[in-house]
Formats: structure tokens, C-alpha cells, sequence
């Protein structure tokens, strides 16, 4: 369903495999056992008249509604490729940031609608929600949109528009959750530009970090995946196909980077890389020219030997020396990249790809076979 993140579960997201369990085993917990639930209730108005402020610690972290947790927990499995891009550490800063943001922008909202409509707001959905709609900035600013298929010839789906219909179906499932996706978004959208240097108040010390590292990440560490998998060959093929999907969101800089030089960079000549004999061609580039004076050289007996013409097979015995001698000749640099250059297009040739597009990869890659190949395979 999520094909932004890949299939590679939750290896290398720790802290998303912790909040999936704990904050869903808490939400089971809750079900079974009602009266315990009057502690977790996100009640603003116990807050602002009866002072209780552990409110907005306990009715900000467990979903009461089975359907707000189901909603959640497929976008924070969703949202994982942030943990496995940034770093645990980062997550947690920006999952703190925005909820400590989302808590003075949810009270700040609250008395607003109540200024403007003169109704006053008693209760929220309780849970961990702002900051999961918060991660909808970071996701719409950061990851690429791939069009996957069209319905109807004009309705574009990509492989962003199921986490938008969950999105969206989270936010229509309680009255007031849109003050929450309002408060999580722009909470996400402050922390994310960094207003007033938030980043560097609101983070996850790094002797937390540690003791996190050392306590809870192997308690809620996944095993590296691998090719071989008891689910057949549909499950390996897909784990393929996701992997490069992810090597794509590492791509997404060069690519930027490379499609800036592209528009910048002279074209070059027309048929440059469809030339089937290099010393022919070589010979003729001299025709367009003007005549160049040879260097003073030292006296030699005239040669009674008539010029050769362009198309006229050389000898070795007539030049009088062997064919590496043209590592002396002026055009010495531009033949020695010009046979490496077509060395590797035809190694990617050989891959399969076509020439045009190996052309293409190579000069967005500055002659590099490695990154050439893996442009290729994502494009």
C-alpha cells in the first residue's frame, strides 16, 4: 500500500517500532479496562479552571479511539523513512519539538475559535496526533511524488496519495481534529524552518540519546531483511523493487544537482558519440580548420612521399612509428576521455540500457560509472 518508504519493515526505525507497540498496547489496554480511561481524557477546560496540567502529558500520548490509533499507526509506519534518513536522535527532536509547539498552538487555537464563534472548546482527541500531522510538512517538502497510474485518464495517483486519504481520514473521524491537524501542521511547519532557532531549544539531549541507544534500542531493533524470504519469489521482487525505491531518496540531491548543470552546460556537437572509427574521425577534425605552422623541429630530408588522404588506410611502416605514439599527438586528452567514454557507455549498453540514455546518465554523472549505473536504475 505505502510504496513511499519501501518493504523493508521497520529495520533501522527503532523508535517508530517502539511508539507503534507501546502506544497501541496502551490504547488495548484502555479498551479493555474503561475505567482507567478519565486519565488519559485531553480535556482543556480541566486544564485552564482546575489546573491540571498532566493533562497535557497523558491526554497528548494514547488514542482512546481504536479507529484515531489504527489512523495513526499507519502513518507514523509511514512516516519511518524520516527515522532511517535523519536518525533516531533527529526523529525524537522533531517529534519533541512539534508536540511541546503543538500543545501552546492547541490552547492558542482553542481560545480563538472561542473569541470568533463564542464556543468554548472542552475536550480534544486524546493521542499523539499533532505531531503525527506535523510530519505531513516535512513529508510533503522532502519526498518526491512518483506517478504510479491514472484513473480516468485525468486522476493522477502517486505514490503519495494513500498517505494523504489516510491523512484524511484521520482528520475527519472527531469534530474538533481539525484544531489538531492545524496545531500539528503549523507546529511542523515552524520547527521545520527552524523560526526562532527551535531546533536548538526544543531537541533530544545526546546523553538521552545514549541511554536510549543502549536500553531501548535493542529491545525494539528489527533484524536486517534479506533477498531470501519463506513468502516466494513476489516477496523478493518486492523487497528489490523497494530498495531502490529508498536508493532514490539518496539520489534525490544528485539529481537536483545534476539537472541544474544540465541546464547550464553548453549542448554538445550532434552526432559526437555515433561515430563507429575514432582514427577517421580524428583525422577530419582538422578539415574546418585553418592551417596550424608546425613547430620548428630539427632538419630532416624532405619526405617525396605523397599525402595521404583522409580515408586511406595508414601504415604503420609509413608514419615511421607505432600507433601508442599518439600520446605525444594534440589531440592526445580528447581521444584518451573520448575511449573511456566509450568504453562505458558500452559496459551500460551491455546492461541494458540504451545508448541514449547511458549518454545521459554518464554526462549527469561526470563520467562516473558507479553513480551513472545507479541513475539509471532509478530513472
Amino acid at each position: 500500500m505505502f510504496t513511499t518508504t519501501g518493504s523493508r519493515g521497520l529495520y533501522k526505525a527503532p523508535l517508530s517500532k517502539g511508539l507503534l507497540l507501546v502506544l497501541n498496547g496502551l490504547t488495548v489496554m484502555l479498551t479493555l479496562l474503561p475505567h482507567y480511561q478519565e486519565m488519559f481524557v485531553y480535556n482543556l477546560q480541566a486544564v485552564t479552571q482546575q489546573h491540571q496540567v498532566w493533562r497535557f502529558l497523558l491526554g497528548r500520548l494514547v488514542c482512546l479511539d481504536v479507529k484515531d490509533a489504527f489512523c495513526s499507526s499507519l502513518l507514523i509506519y509511514n512516516f519511518r523513512i524520516f527515522e532511517r534518513r535523519f536518525g533516531s536522535r533527529k526523529y525524537a527532536s522533531f517529534l519533541l519539538g512539534t508536540w511541546c509547539l503543538s500543545a501552546l498552538m492547541d490552547f492558542l487555537l482553542a481560545q480563538a475559535f472561542q473569541f470568533l464563534f463564542d464556543y468554548e472548546v472542552e475536550e480534544l482527541p486524546a493521542g499523539l496526533l499533532a505531531p503525527v500531522f506535523s510530519l505531513f510538512v516535512p513529508f510533503y517538502l522532502l519526498i518526491p511524488r512518483m506517478q504510479v497510474t491514472q484513473v480516468l485518464s485525468h486522476i493522477h495517483i502517486t505514490n503519495k496519495s494513500l498517505v494523504y486519504i489516510v491523512g484524511l481520514q484521520l482528520l475527519t473521524s472527531s469534530p474538533f481534529m481539525w484544531l489538531l491537524a492545524l496545531s500539528g501542521l503549523i507546529s511542523g511547519g515552524l520547527y521545520h524552518s527552524n523560526v526562532l532557532w527551535m531546533q536548538k531549544l526544543l531537541f533530544v539531549p545526546v546523553w538521552v540519546s545514549r541511554i536510549g541507544r543502549f536500553i531501548l534500542e535493542p529491545l525494539f531493533s528489527s533484524s536486517q531483511p534479506t533477498s531470501e524470504t519463506p513468502l516466494g519469489m513476489g516477496a523478493t521482487l518486492d523487497i528489490q523493487r523497494q530498495q531502490r525505491m529508498d536508493m532514490l531518496d539518496q539520489q534525490l540531491l544528485l539529481a537536483q544537482y545534476n539537472e541544474a548543470r544540465r541546464n547550464t552546460r553548453q549542448q554538445p556537437q550532434s552526432g559526437l558519440f555515433q561515430w563507429t572509427r575514432f582514427f577517421p574521425s580524428l583525422r577530419r577534425r582538422g578539415q574546418n580548420r585553418p592551417p596550424v605552422q608546425p613547430r620548428p623541429q630539427a632538419q630532416t630530408p624532405p619526405s617525396t612521399q605523397q599525402p595521404l588522404l583522409d580515408n586511406s588506410p595508414v601504415a604503420e611502416e609509413q608514419v615511421g612509428v607505432h600507433p601508442c605514439a599518439f600520446i605525444s599527438c594534440p589531440f592526445t586528452g580528447s581521444f584518451v576521455l573520448l575511449l573511456m567514454k566509450y568504453s562505458e557507455v558500452a559496459r551500460l549498453v551491455e546492461m541494458g540500457f540504451s545508448r541514449i540514455d547511458a549518454l545521459e546518465a554518464l554526462r549527469a554523472s561526470n563520467n562516473d560509472i558507479n553513480m551513472a549505473t545507479n541513475f539509471l536504475l532509478q530513472h
